[in-house]
């Protein structure tokens, strides 16, 4: 594996169209609305509804407040995983032997090194800005759930209008974090590729079938997806 070859070619092709495959069927197909992302949009909505019901937000607030730390903690851990990337490519040499003095023996070319590193710090860079976008969005959430206007009969037409803009911004929020997080795995698929094309294709083919089956057949998905019933919000 000193230079790159027609299976690497390949194993990235296919590591590619995964991911794109996965992004459409989640985010932009009937069989999407269907999974867990998709269901916990309903409750994001449904949520703004009940928000405009209350007359103290705090419990609304804490839950955003929730939110933004975790997206905060994996936009910082998408920073640190970038800077260990940037970290592996300073210290090729001394990786070049302790990959001699493993088992299977992997062999590569500090040009191929360099390429499966750099892909891997961009991996980790767009993650970081998903999540900081993401960050963001629930920052906007916050400051609109502040700007709600008070319940009353007059107030109805006023409240639809933001009630809507609202859950737009927090399912945009909690898609940008979707897609944050489907980095992380993807990445972790990737690193298959540091040891050799066929392990990339079975990784990121693990890693795949892991996600939609969270996505699609995991005992939370049928949970909520029984309560989606339940309450009629198909």
């Amino acid at each position: 594996m000193s230079s790159f070859s027609f299976l690497d070619g390949v194993a990235f092709l296919f590591f590619v169209l995964a991911w794109l495959l996965y992004h459409r069927l989640v985010e932009s197909t009937r069989a999407g609305e269907q999974s867990l992302n998709g269901l916990m949009d309903r409750y994001r909505t449904r949520w703004m509804e009940r928000l405009h019901q209350r007359e103290e937000r705090i419990f609304d607030t804490q839950v955003m407040a929730g939110l933004q730390n975790g997206t905060a903690f994996f936009a910082s851990t998408s920073l640190f995983a970038f800077g260990g990337a940037l970290a592996l490519l300073r210290a090729a040499d001394d990786v070049f032997k302790i990959f001699a003095d493993l088992p299977f023996g992997i062999d590569t070319s500090r040009a191929m090194w360099e390429i499966k590193v750099a892909g891997l710090a961009i991996i980790f860079v767009y993650a970081f800005f998903k999540f900081a976008w993401s960050y963001r969005l629930f920052n906007y959430a916050a400051i609109l759930i502040g700007a709600s206007p008070r319940h009353s009969i007059e107030s109805t037409g006023e409240i639809d209008c933001h009630t809507k803009a609202l859950a737009a911004v927090v399912t945009d929020a909690g898609r940008q974090f979707n897609r944050g997080q489907r980095a992380f795995f993807f990445a972790l698929a990737y690193v298959g590729w540091f040891v050799s094309p066929a392990v990339l294709i079975l990784t990121t083919a693990a890693a795949l079938l892991a996600m939609l089956h969270r996505q699609f057949r995991s005992a939370s998905h049928d949970a909520v997806k029984e309560l989606v019933r339940s309450e009629k919000l198909d």
